[in-house]
Order: C-alpha cells, then sequence, then structure tokens
C-alpha cells in the first residue's frame, strides 16, 4: 500500500527537502547510489569490474525544466566517458541516460533538443567501444524515447532501451524491438501509472514481465533481464535453454547494492551480469522509487531512523 505514496513522494519537493535533511538519510542513501561525484562512482567501476562484472552507470537527474541544465548534464556524461576511457573500461561499462535529464521535456522543441544532447554521448560513448542505453520514464514520454532510439541506432546500432512491463503498450513495443541487434533491458516499472495505461496488481505485472520475456527470447534481439526477483530470473534461465540462447547472448542487470549475493552468483555460472550504477547529487527521485519497489528496502531505511541500542 506505501508504494504509489512513497512514487508521489518522489515528484514531491517538500518531501525531498524533508528526507534530504534527516541526518539519518545520507547513510541510507549510500547503499543504493555510488556517491555524489565520479570520483566515488569510478571507485564502484573499478571494483564491480575486477569481481567479473559489468556495468552501466546513471548520472542521476530528470525532469529538466532548462536548457542549460540539460547541457550540464550531457557534459557529465561526456566526462564520465572520457573517464572510462582513460581506463580502458569501455568494453565492461555502458551508460543509461534519462532523456528528461537531456531535455526531452522542455516546452516546444524538448524532443529535438534531447536527441542532439544525447546524439553527443552516442558518439563518444561508440568511440571508446562502448554504447548507452535510453531508460524509460512515465508513459507520457515512450513514444519520444522510442523516436530517439530509432534516430540513434541509424549510426550507433548498438544503443539499446528499457521497457516495462506494467505498461499495457509494452508487449507491442517487445515485439518491434525484437529483432538482430536491438538491445532491450526489461524491468517491471517504477513510476506511479494510472490504470488506463498499465497494470495495476503484482500479479498482473509479473505476468506481463513474463509475456513480454518471452517475445524477448525468441527474437533475434539481445535481452536485458532487469529484475531481483528469483522466479523471474530463473524463467529467463528457462526461456534462454527453451529458445537456445548461449550465455553472452543475454543478460542480467540489478541494482547496485541490491542482492549482491545472487550478482556474484549468477557471474559465477558464467552469466553476464552487468550492475546499474546511479551516481550524483540529484539522488532523491532515484531513492525514493527503490524504496517503493521492495518492503525490504523501506524497512532497511526506517529501521535507520531508530536510535542505537
Amino acid at each position: 500500500m506505501l508504494g504509489p505514496v512513497l512514487l508521489a513522494a518522489s515528484r514531491s519537493d517538500r518531501m525531498r527537502r524533508i528526507v534530504a535533511a534527516a541526518p539519518v538519510t545520507r547513510p541510507v542513501v549510500d547503499r543504493f547510489v555510488a556517491g555524489d561525484g565520479l570520483a566515488p562512482a569510478m571507485n564502484s567501476v573499478r571494483a564491480l569490474t575486477a569481481s567479473g562484472l559489468t556495468v552501466t552507470l546513471d548520472h542521476l537527474g530528470e525532469d529538466v525544466t532548462d536548457r542549460a541544465t540539460a547541457t550540464a548534464t550531457r557534459d557529465a556524461y561526456l566526462r564520465l566517458l572520457e573517464a572510462l576511457m582513460l581506463e580502458g573500461l569501455g568494453p565492461k561499462a555502458e551508460v543509461s541516460v534519462k532523456l528528461s535529464a537531456f531535455g526531452q521535456a522542455l516546452p516546444g522543441s524538448g524532443h529535438e533538443i534531447a536527441l542532439e544532447n544525447v546524439r553527443r554521448v552516442a558518439e563518444l560513448a561508440t568511440e571508446i567501444g562502448t554504447t548507452v542505453t535510453l531508460d524509460m520514464e512515465d508513459h507520457t514520454t515512450v513514444d519520444s524515447t522510442l523516436a530517439v532510439l530509432a534516430e540513434l541506432r541509424e549510426r550507433h546500432p548498438g544503443t539499446g532501451a528499457v521497457l516495462q512491463s506494467y505498461l499495457f503498450r509494452t508487449e507491442e513495443d517487445a515485439r518491434a524491438l525484437a529483432a538482430a541487434g536491438s538491445r532491450v533491458r526489461l524491468v517491471k516499472g517504477a513510476y506511479k501509472e494510472p490504470a488506463s495505461v498499465a497494470h495495476q496488481e503484482k500479479r498482473e505485472v509479473d505476468r506481463a514481465y513474463v509475456r513480454c520475456l518471452k517475445i524477448l527470447m525468441a527474437g533475434d534481439g539481445y535481452p536485458m533481464v532487469g529484475s531481483h526477483d528469483p522466479r523471474l530470473i530463473a524463467i529467463a534461465q528457462e526461456l534462454a535453454a527453451r529458445h537456445g540462447r548461449k550465455q553472452g547472448s543475454y543478460e542480467y542487470q540489478m541494482l547496485f547494492g541490491i542482492r549482491t549475493a545472487e550478482q556474484r552468483r549468477l557471474a559465477a555460472t558464467g552469466e553476464r551480469v552487468r550492475i546499474y550504477i546511479p551516481y550524483g547529487a540529484d539522488w532523491y527521485g532515484y531513492f525514493m522509487r527503490r524504496l517503493a519497489e521492495r518492503p525490504a528496502n523501506l524497512t532497511f531505511f526506517l529501521r535507520s531512523f531508530l536510535p542505537n541500542r
């Protein structure tokens, strides 16, 4: 029941100020976010890639309301890619971007501004031997995001995108993207959506996830299984075997700081496992969505408010 409340709070400036001001917040945020700046994020990249994992990095930020901030987001990603290049980490590290942080929602020409900004990032990513995945946000952004994907893939065919199983439209989108060269991260979805466009019950979201995963595993693209759910991971393995997929023709993606033992277990069996590493000062929206996703995350956060005994 708290999930919708937390998702609504993720867009509240008042709640942002309250949560950010709480003394106990920062230690808990550090479990899910790899620091406010590039240096600590790179420390996490080194540690995870040295242990046999791959990574995707998200410089946190969303819902940008001015062009200067959108440009600053682009430049932050360019600095990130330059840092990966200097350490030869391109083959093990990609980047994930939210187009709303690149100006997608700006009045009038937001779509074009976001495309212009992310194109620069995709160009540098290609130069250093890595790629970009377009994160998906709320349902109002899906058409624009998929249009940007189509544009980028003309010159950067490795560009990936995220699909969210809770949206009614996602099975159709999965069929369209289950083609050779296409990279799709399938997740359940972490935004508050109306019943007119999205499943509201967890069991329906899970069933939709399996239907979409079947489409992607049967297709010619590269599925990226974005889940920590043991049952869905087991289903993904069964589907991969059913369709004759070898390890490396798909991958598992999990969030930084969540189910780390499972991340290592899967990697030890030869599976490709990629860790989603968020970093940056604008951590609030991301953090609140992580709390909304799993009761265990919320319990962990609330316990931190209790005095030490």
